[in-house]
């Protein structure tokens, strides 16, 4: 029984997509795959659905209409694993940034150390970044030492995207309430998990910045991360109960 599921966001990522579901199909651990495609025209969904001929019982696909955002895709991927058996659901980006060969080492960190979310860190054993502009990964772990100092989360990475969540986390946060559809998303779920009281990790990663492809960061997402947090500790402070 395959209890555990990537959910992998995707834009126009033609040049990765089989080789990272390729990838993870050869892990030694079996997980299944869903793909969360916002109408790439560079025809990546084609791409999956080709795919599935080959993986028809681990590989799936939805595919919406228009680039509505990376926190709205996982919401959606999170609402689609619930309705099945998943115990064990990750995010996952496609370009290869998160090694497909540490999945097994968040899973381990949920399965055998008890952690309710497992999160890939940069961070957490320095400063584990390849092929950033060191502005770049200066601003990144700024972010981070910005977001623990105003939410008073003990976490070093609290923007990563590479994330391990146990069944029970998702089923507890309102994933409706969530706000943010950027950069801030990441923040936002690792700080409702913290106010939930779930027992939180960091794995050790190397992130390697993609070598196909285009990134998706911009400014607006950057903005929204900052003034976001503030917002966000400051509506936890008077309504802790309803995140």
């Amino acid at each position: 029984m395959v209890n555990g599921i990537i959910i992998i966001p995707t834009f126009n990522e033609i040049e990765n997509i089989e080789r990272i579901v390729r990838n993870v199909f050869s892990q030694r651990r079996k997980f299944h795959i869903l793909v969360v495609d916002d109408n790439s025209p560079d025809g990546t969904a084609t791409r999956v659905r080709t795919l599935q001929a080959e993986f028809s019982d681990s590989l799936f696909i939805e595919e919406r209409v228009g680039k509505q955002g990376l926190g709205t895709a996982y919401i959606h991927g999170f609402k689609w694993a619930l309705k099945r058996d998943y115990e064990y659901i990750f995010e996952m980006d496609a370009d290869f940034s998160h090694n497909p060969n540490d999945l097994i080492r968040l899973y381990n960190t949920c399965k055998r150390d008890g952690a309710a979310v497992a999160i890939g860190s940069r961070y957490i054993t320095g400063v584990n970044v390849i092929n950033w502009p060191m502005n770049r990964v200066l601003m990144s772990w700024l972010a981070s030492r910005y977001v623990r100092f105003v939410t008073g989360m003990d976490i070093q990475d609290t923007t990563a995207g590479f994330v391990c969540y146990k069944r029970e986390v998702l089923e507890t946060i309102d994933l409706n309430k969530i706000q943010f559809v950027g950069y801030a998303f990441q923040i936002e779920m690792k700080f409702k998990a913290h106010l939930h009281n779930f027992k939180i990790l960091e794995v050790p990663v190397i992130f390697t910045d993609r070598t196909r492809g285009t990134s998706k960061m911009s400014g607006s997402i950057i903005s929204e991360a900052v003034f976001g947090v503030i917002k966000m500790k400051l509506k936890s402070l008077f309504n802790r109960k309803k995140v």
